[in-house]
């Protein structure tokens, strides 16, 4: 991979990064799921996942997407929509976070689950951001991100914990 392309990925997973991180942050407030439970009597989704948070995420994703855009506007990648890839990655990086909880409460898994609890949120903003990256992410690129999210989804998690933004450090 050149220089250019690693750059290309960076920004590609900037939005959704961020995305991901600030509910740890701003989140709180009223749960998504309002407390209700499922039909098979589990919670939907849990206290962690909240509509603050989930908006917060969103919004900071786009922010950081509209920033890329105006960034880039005039380099090698303003070929690029940065601002819908980063629009689209951000939505599916909180809708795969949510899926990753519902899937978590269905299974009866409490604490760190290992590949569910980093990777869903990056795998739904790879697909939704499919239309908008098709032409330069590949195969070779989707292994690599999903490796290196996982690292430093542990070690970001684990950091959050020791400066007491979250409660556990998964």
């Amino acid at each position: 991979m050149d220089s250019s392309h690693f750059l290309l990925i960076l920004l590609f997973l900037l939005p959704p990064y961020v995305s991901n991180a600030v509910p740890v942050i701003l989140g709180g407030g009223e749960k998504i799921d309002f407390g209700k439970r499922f039909f098979d009597g589990k919670r939907i989704l849990g206290d962690g996942k909240t509509i603050r948070g989930f908006l917060a995420g969103i919004s900071a994703g786009i922010i950081v997407a509209a920033l890329e855009s105006f960034a880039l506007a005039n380099s090698q990648f303003s070929s690029f929509n940065w601002f819908w890839i980063g629009c689209a990655s951000s939505l599916g990086a909180m809708v795969g976070d949510i899926i990753g909880s519902f899937i978590k409460r269905r299974l009866s898994l409490e604490g760190s689950t290992p590949l569910l609890d980093q990777l869903p949120f990056i795998l739904l903003a790879l697909i939704f951001s499919l239309p908008f990256t098709k032409t330069f992410i590949t195969i070779l690129d989707v292994i690599i991100i999903l490796v290196i999210t996982y690292l430093l989804h542990v070690l970001m998690n684990r950091f959050a914990h020791a400066m007491g933004w979250k409660k556990v450090p998964w």
